[in-house]
């Protein structure tokens, strides 16, 4: 006989409860072999652990909404079924802020309830002097609830690898990079936009924190160059479409869009130089603890960040500096975008190819997905540049798109149509033919001389 205290926990308790085995795979698979259905009191709730535990032996994952809610439609009895929908809305849409003190407690709960069972056994097996028994049934008790995750098992994940939650993306604004992305930037991955001085790198950001925000996600986006209320100026401008000079006359527009976002922005400045991935670590916890997770991080930009690595060799610093972003995108399961410089060479380039990453190379090799923007002079004239995928772990890379960039009001366009090479030259960087191969500026030279130098290392 297990002695059934779960309902001293509460209703709102069970139901968070609830909410983890349908949310959390790796919790659901943690305790699957010590939850017992008698553990619940309301006939909803058994019956929901029921059809967990049955898609989970049979899939190995957790069941989605869809599946749930074709099973429910399969009950007759009428008050059975609304019951169950009604408490499958809550548990998926309660909060989870103490979700790691909820899981702890209900696995505890759980493996204490094996024990209490394991020891009413034995009192038969003691009378009958059967002590192998007893040792056996005592330490799979003890044993019961271990953390079981091994990493993905190919034969028995299948489920897994196909479904579109797993990778949790993010969507651009932008059709054809998603489609190059699988649906956007997903959960772990690193996004890097490289792109020269004045560029538009920056607004690339604010209009892929806009989009997020739109779908009704939670945006951190941290500046370590502009300052908290000009990025924040830079997104009324990217919500409205107005032009930033322009917003103080539009206030009252202003407040009313804002007020209808479905999402949430929380910006926050450090000082360059001063911050880590650390501080940035330190505030994704307090905002997190404060009720406002982050589904998206925005770093604007990695480079500028301290290092925990001292190093004569600023390169040492910045790899230091992106694998450990790459590290707090993998722990914590969400996206990142940022941005970084082009060397001088590369400024100068209708088309930026990852080798002319300014500071080092490595950071493209550490992200999953790196695009460039180029913009010479009469480029931000005419408000056009170009957009080059340099790497892309879930598809295709090295075709360059047509882009319109309005750089008052972040209004950014990028074809979905590959520009081909007669169409990459701009205006201010035509060179006779006959001289490409043989003038080189100083910047040139010294960039050649920096290239040989790092290859024969």
């Amino acid at each position: 006989m297990v002695l059934n205290q779960l309902q001293s926990y509460g209703v709102g308790f069970q139901i968070k409860v609830l909410s983890s085995l349908l949310k959390h795979r790796e919790f659901l698979q943690g305790i699957n072999d010590i939850l017992e259905i008698e553990y619940f009191d309301n006939p909803a709730h058994k019956w929901i652990v029921e059809e967990i535990l049955k898609y989970h032996y049979k899939y190995h994952a957790t069941p989605t909404k869809e599946t749930l809610s074709v099973e429910n439609k399969k009950i007759e009895n009428e008050v059975l079924r609304i019951s169950i929908a009604e408490q499958l809305r809550e548990a998926y849409k309660v909060s989870n802020e103490d979700q790691v003190y909820v899981e702890e407690e209900f696995a505890n709960f759980c493996k204490n309830q094996q024990l209490k069972k394991a020891l009413l056994s034995s009192v038969d097996l003691l009378e009958k002097g059967q002590y192998d028994d007893i040792r056996y049934l005592i330490d799979s008790a003890l044993k019961a609830g271990m953390d079981k995750n091994i990493g993905h098992e190919y034969e028995k994940d299948t489920e897994i690898r196909y479904r579109d939650e797993e990778r949790n993306a993010i969507p651009t604004p932008w059709t054809h990079v998603n489609e190059l992305l699988m649906g956007g930037l997903g959960a772990g991955d690193v996004g890097l936009i490289f792109g020269g001085p004045g560029g538009g790198k920056s607004w690339m950001l604010t209009v892929l924190g806009a989009m997020a925000v739109s779908a009704g996600k939670t945006v951190c986006h941290y500046t370590l160059e502009l300052s908290d209320s000009y990025v924040g100026r830079r997104y009324d401008a990217a919500f409205t479409g107005i032009e930033v000079q322009d917003l103080g006359k539009y206030r009252d527009l202003i407040d009313e869009t804002v007020s209808k976002l479905p999402g949430r922005l929380i910006i926050k400045e450090f000082s360059m130089g001063k911050a880590s991935i650390a501080t940035i670590e330190a505030h994704i916890q307090k905002t997190t603890d404060l009720g406002h997770k982050p589904d998206l991080i925005i770093i604007d930009y990695v480079d500028l960040l301290k290092s925990k690595r001292k190093s004569i060799d600023r390169k040492d610093e910045i790899d230091d500096i992106y694998i450990s972003t790459k590290g707090m995108a993998k722990d914590l399961k969400l996206p990142v975008w940022t941005v970084s410089q082009v060397n001088r060479a590369g400024a100068k380039d209708d088309v930026i190819e990852g080798d002319k990453a300014a500071g080092s190379y490595n950071k493209i090799m550490i992200a999953d997905f790196a695009m460039s923007l180029s913009r010479k002079r009469q480029d931000k004239v005419n408000g056009t540049g170009r957009i080059h995928i340099m790497k892309n772990r879930y598809g295709s890379d090295g075709m360059t798109y047509a882009a319109k960039i309005n750089t008052k009001n972040g209004n950014i366009e990028i074809s979905a149509n590959e520009m081909g090479e007669d169409e990459f030259t701009t205006e201010d960087s035509v060179v006779p033919a006959k001289t490409v191969a043989t003038t080189f500026s100083q910047d040139d030279r010294n960039y050649l001389q920096q290239r040989f130098f790092e290859l024969a290392k």
